[in-house]
């Protein structure tokens, strides 16, 4: 009696064993348990610790509470500007009711998937390259409004949205490069040119001022050949001074006024000639011969046989 007892206790026990072994299940921190008993939802959610089911009757599916990093395959697509696109993006959602993630949808994985997928393309035909480029948090919470809306029945919400990357075609990288080219260079120009303005202003106020204090130009010009002398050249290259060209200037225009009023020179008024010397007499009974006439000693000057041109090449 004692032995059947004993093995009918430890027929209890190794049943109970394998029943708690079959019934037995542990739900994680981060896990939530949705009970279906013969098919039948049971609205206590299990929470994380450990559980017990009925076994071969009820069926515990966990549902995972974290949040999940999915990214969305990149989809090709054409802009609002006729420009053809490829973007990427990423999701993060996650669930916050385990019972409507169970029961309204069949795979809330796959179907936010496809939803975050169709709603990129949306968003590729409704924005300019422009927006996708630089526009891109407006994006963001568009695409984000676009997948919760449907999710929200599933026990799903979208946490964030982010658009990765957008691929170009390599003629439209070219054409908008030389487009940033061309823009930069226009905002150089203009950057010069109000120097230039700016600088023409300054330099217009320092010789105004240089204008009324001549010596301020002294002292620039000792300035500069101080800053020249510090480098240790060779040679030194001195400006002439516009103050010495003025003055000579000045100088000039007083000397033109006094001659035009001075005239010519006074013409000497007619009278009568002037006697001309006669020649001196030959003196009697003197052995000093008379003096030829000019022009008689010029003509026998100029014959060599003469003899007065004789004499006169012995003297």
């Amino acid at each position: 009696m004692v032995e059947e007892l004993v093995a009918a206790g430890v027929a209890v026990g190794c049943a109970g064993a394998v029943y708690v072994m079959a019934a037995a299940r542990v739900v994680k921190q981060y896990e939530r348990g949705v009970v279906l008993r013969l098919g039948k939802l049971q609205r206590s959610v299990r929470g994380p610790g450990f559980t017990m089911i009925v076994p071969f009757v009820d069926r515990l599916r966990k549902v995972n509470m974290q949040i999940v990093t999915m990214p969305v395959p990149a989809q090709d697509g054409i802009t609002r500007d006729n420009v053809t696109v490829r973007v990427d993006a990423v999701i993060y959602f996650k669930v916050i009711d385990a019972t409507e993630a169970v029961i309204q949808v069949e795979d809330y994985r796959f179907a936010v998937s496809q939803m975050a997928q169709t709603s990129l393309r949306s968003i590729i035909g409704k924005s300019d390259l422009d927006d996708l480029l630089s526009n891109r948090e407006k994006l963001n919470q568009g695409l984000e409004l676009m997948i919760d809306s449907p999710a929200v029945g599933w026990g799903v919400q979208i946490d964030r949205v982010e658009i990765k990357d957008v691929s170009l075609p390599e003629t439209m990288k070219r054409s908008m490069a030389r487009q940033a080219e061309a823009d930069r260079e226009r905002r150089a120009r203009v950057i010069n040119a109000d120097a230039e303005l700016q600088a023409s202003k300054k330099l217009a106020e320092a010789a105004h001022e240089m204008a009324e204090e001549p010596a301020a130009l002294q002292l620039r010009l000792l300035q500069t050949v101080v800053a020249v002398a510090a480098e240790k050249n060779s040679t030194l290259v001195l400006p002439f001074p516009v103050e010495l060209l003025r003055f000579l200037e000045r100088s000039t225009q007083a000397q033109q006024p006094s001659a035009e009023t001075s005239g010519p020179p006074a013409a000497a008024a007619p009278g009568p000639p002037a006697a001309v010397p006669e020649p001196p007499a030959a003196v009697s009974g003197s052995s000093v011969p008379a003096l030829p006439e000019f022009g008689t000693a010029d003509s026998e000057a100029g014959d060599p046989a003469a003899p007065g041109a004789s004499k006169t090449g012995q003297d």
